[in-house]
């Protein structure tokens, strides 16, 4: 019998000469397999060159990409009762590329700054009582990713206790260089809130001067310039309390804005020692004039003033106050410094003591012809300093906002 050596396919082939012809019938049998294979796995790969082992399936889909998450985590979802200057808090893990919008009812953007630090939307305006907003927080669509969200909520509706809120001076009005911005408040805004009420009063000057708000009473706030006003400076201050807190259930009722000028430079100084008043326009001297101040059982203020109104023709009465010792006086050129009764005014009875002796009851007397000459220079706001005399100025008697240095009246902010 012969030794067979090799089996392969089923077929046996002898050992020795034979073994030639058994290596090229395999290599037939091989390459017949193969594409045997091939015609069966359709476009399909073999699993040995990195296709799919089970023939005939789809192939795996591509991963899709990952959205930005985003998100409005405040006001709540349909919130109802919300305050008139809401922030909006959101998230996203792309908060440099999100946008945040907020739309009334109509589709009209609400004015508003972004913090993407915070992540907060903040109101730059009060919105409407009663109203519905909706909130939009996307992310743009970069490398692959993109989302937004939207969120809605109504505002209060329009509380009953509201604080009545008034500038003094109105638009186009053109004042003096010491004069004070003041607002008023129909109600007293306690200490807490008062932070939050400077934050929605703004003031633009041109040229720009630094300046600061400060309390003069729990209902009166006003600003001045650290130095005095720049001749002819524009003003614009904008008063946005509608719906600011101010205590105990109060919210501003409303706001306001001012649109004024300052004019020209006008200085009074007053010197008790030499009973003269030197006049400054624009920085120079345009007149010096003799004057009489208060004698000494009612001396003048010394300190520095404004003039707080002006009346051509008036009359002084004391007699309600000092029945006995009390006067009615006719007054020309009346010019008010202190809310105590000081005036600057026209006293032709004291002309012969003006420049020598004090005689008054506290005013600063001059003659008729320079009483009249004064009052046609002056104008609400201008700034008088009387030195020398018995009594010191009391602050808030009058508007004494420059009787202080600006440190010690910036002490009077709530956020400075």
């Amino acid at each position: 019998m012969e030794n067979y050596r090799v089996r392969s396919a089923g077929l046996s082939v002898p050992a020795g000469k034979g073994r030639r012809r058994v290596r090229a019938t395999l290599v037939a049998l091989l390459a017949g397999s193969l594409l045997f294979t091939a015609a069966c796995s359709g476009s399909k790969s073999p699993s040995w060159q990195g296709g799919s082992n089970n023939a005939g399936t789809a192939e795996s889909p591509s991963p899709q990409p990952t959205l930005s998450t985003v998100a409005v985590t405040s006001p709540a979802a349909a919130a109802t009762g919300i305050e008139a200057w809401s922030d909006v808090k959101y998230t996203s893990d792309d908060p440099e590329n999100t946008t945040v919008k907020v739309t009334d009812s109509q589709g009209a953007e609400v004015k508003g700054t972004v913090d993407k630090d915070e992540k907060v939307w903040h109101p730059a305006e009060s919105m409407d009582w009663g109203s519905k907003y909706t909130v939009t927080v996307s992310t743009p669509p970069a490398d692959g990713k993109g989302n937004e969200t939207t969120s809605d909520f109504t505002v209060m509706k329009k509380p009953a206790n509201l604080v009545r809120v008034t500038s003094f001076l109105g638009d186009k009005q053109v004042v003096g260089v010491g004069m004070p911005l003041i607002i008023k408040f129909g109600r007293s805004v306690p200490e807490k809130y008062r932070a939050e009420v400077e934050r929605k009063m703004t003031v633009t000057s041109s040229p720009a001067q630094e300046g600061t708000w400060g309390w003069i009473s729990p209902t009166e706030v006003h600003f001045r310039p650290k130095t005095y006003w720049q001749a002819n400076t524009k003003i614009d201050y904008k008063v946005q309390l509608k719906g600011v807190k101010m205590g105990d259930g109060w919210y501003g009722k409303s706001d306001l804005t001012v649109d004024m000028k300052i004019g020209r430079s006008l200085i009074m100084t007053v010197d008790n020692k030499t009973k003269k008043m030197t006049v400054k326009k624009d920085g120079a001297v345009i007149k010096t004039l003799p004057v009489s101040l208060g004698k000494a059982s009612t001396p003048s203020s010394s300190g520095t003033m404004v003039v707080i109104e002006k009346k051509e023709h008036t009359v002084f009465d004391t007699t309600d106050t000092d029945p006995t010792g009390g006067y009615k006086t006719n007054i020309d050129f009346a010019q008010r410094i202190t809310w105590s009764g000081q005036f600057i005014h026209a006293a032709p009875w004291s002309e012969g003591q003006q420049g020598k002796r004090n005689v008054s009851h506290g005013c600063v007397n001059v003659s008729e012809a320079m009483g009249k000459w004064l009052f046609g220079q002056t104008m609400m706001g201008d700034v008088i300093t009387v030195s020398g005399t018995e009594e010191k100025l009391k602050n808030g008697n009058g508007w004494t906002d420059w009787n202080v240095s600006y440190d010690t009246f910036k002490k009077t902010s709530a956020i400075s």
